[in-house]
């Protein structure tokens, strides 16, 4: 059976430090204003309780990408292990891919004209290392996860300001804080 791979987020452990974003940016030398992964405060009452919490997230790598089914070119395509990857050379930066995904993930490139959004590393992963945001994090935040061999079962698929998971069916999960926890482990 292929892997499925996606990310799990470990929402506990994110301090908002922003080191995945800022590893990702410079690792691919994005151009201003232009993240792949994003870090965001969430809100406090996430859990019921007031907490302070952040989330980092990136392209879902969705089982049904609807930056794919809306790329007139074909420039997207889905691999075996179920990262979703763009392909700049066949991309023609009609923006439509970033139009239809519900989590607003492909940008806009203004400077070579193209779209752009995570690639979960693939290049990286194929030569068995971790992708650049999951092996920066130093609280260990993100993980990349074989959704056919993992199944955590505090994990949730949807947190608030997300769009409903039922539309593309993303790959990156969710493990939320506990209620009442004030501080946190490292």
């Amino acid at each position: 059976m292929a892997k499925k791979l996606g990310f799990l987020v470990n929402i506990e452990r994110c301090i908002g430090c922003h080191a995945c974003e800022i590893s990702c940016k410079s690792f691919y030398q994005l151009e201003p204003n232009m993240r792949r992964r994003r870090v965001t405060e969430l809100p406090e009452n996430l859990v019921g309780t007031p907490v302070r919490a952040f989330v980092s997230t990136a392209c879902n790598h969705c089982d049904e990408p609807a930056c794919k089914k809306a790329c007139p070119v074909g420039a997207y395509t889905k691999r075996e292990d179920g990262i979703v990857v763009h392909d700049q050379n066949m991309c023609i930066g009609c923006q439509m891919c970033g139009k239809a995904c519900p989590y607003g993930v492909p940008q806009y490139n203004p400077v070579k004209k193209k779209m752009d959004k995570c690639s979960m590393c693939y290049d990286r992963l194929d030569e068995g290392q971790l992708p650049i945001c999951v092996e920066k994090c130093p609280l260990e935040a993100i993980q990349i996860v074989d959704y056919n061999e993992v199944q955590p079962s505090n994990a949730v698929s949807v947190v608030p300001t997300f769009a409903d998971p039922s539309i593309t069916h993303p790959t990156t999960h969710f493990i939320l804080p506990k209620p009442g926890k004030q501080t946190r482990r490292f």
